[in-house]
């Protein structure tokens, strides 16, 4: 068995700049080793683990998609040690990386349901990556209609522009951004990403809404799904902010008896209602 602690190498292909206060970037990585690439397998939701050497690693969520296995890509906020180690960084410098880690989204179960993608702020990067996994040619027939809801505080701090304007040409998907207060020149959603949901009033008919996003915005966006009728197994709850060692060993995100890098992050709104007394958001 591979030692789960030892990373493999990635050269930094792309480096860009999402956000207007340079808090957050993009890193895209290419394999260095061909073989590491054929063994890498992943859906959209896991997550892995990033080191720079000599200061440490820090787990993020995959922000690419599957269909384009040449490359992985992760969404930085600077606030750490070792985020700001990778902010530091440069194309061509080189990265260790371990994983896939945690579950994902349930593919499978996705197929022929409706879809509800409901994301704040950084949170939005596996479900990035999920809509542009459904987007692909071979994929989008798969599933059903699909309600994207986005919010930041300000439009300069939504991710992924490039990808937001071409999903707004799309006929397939039904795009609904939203920032806390007006901007100039602004012309999407006013107002908080739970009262945004609640004014569009999806239907939970054969739908599945799936939540990413600060642990507040998910927390209220729950109450609002539960009042337009979803039920607990069709609500999914992304817990990548718990996350640490990436393997269950050093304790720090367990609920219970569920451990967030291995039995998440992704899991449903009824297996947390079952946690009694845990706050997890």
């Amino acid at each position: 068995m591979e030692n789960p602690y030892i990373p493999f190498f990635m050269k930094i292909d792309d480096i860009v700049l999402e956000t207007e206060d340079h808090k957050i970037k993009t890193f895209s990585l290419a394999f260095v080793n061909e073989e590491d690439e054929k063994n890498f397998s992943y859906v959209p939701g896991q997550f892995a683990e990033v080191s720079v050497f000599g200061k440490g690693e820090a787990p993020f969520g995959m922000a690419s998609t599957p269909t384009i296995p040449e490359r992985l890509e992760f969404s930085v906020s600077s606030i750490g040690v070792v985020t700001e180690a990778l902010h530091n960084l440069k194309k061509g410098d080189t990265v260790g990386v371990r994983g896939p880690l945690g579950n994902g989204y349930p593919i499978e179960r996705f197929k022929g349901k409706n879809l509800l993608l409901i994301g704040g702020g950084f949170g939005f990067s596996t479900l990035r990556s999920l809509t542009n996994y459904i987007l692909h040619d071979s994929n989008r027939a798969v599933f059903g209609n699909l309600m994207i809801v986005y919010g930041a505080r300000n439009p300069g701090l939504l991710l992924y522009k490039a990808d937001l304007e071409a999903w707004k040409e799309r006929s397939d998907l039904n795009l609904h951004l939203t920032v806390d207060q007006e901007a100039d020149g602004w012309q999407g959603h006013v107002g908080l990403v739970p009262n945004v949901v609640r004014s569009l009033t999806p239907s939970p008919e054969n739908t599945f809404a799936i939540v990413c996003g600060p642990p507040v915005m998910m927390k209220y966006t729950l109450p609002v799904l539960k009042d337009l009728g979803f039920n607990d197994e069709n609500i999914l709850f992304s817990l990548e902010m718990r996350m640490k060692c990436g393997i269950g060993k050093c304790g720090r995100c367990n609920m219970g008896s569920k451990y967030v890098c291995n039995d998440g992050p992704v899991f449903y709104q009824s297996e947390l209602a079952q946690l009694t007394g845990e706050a997890h958001f």
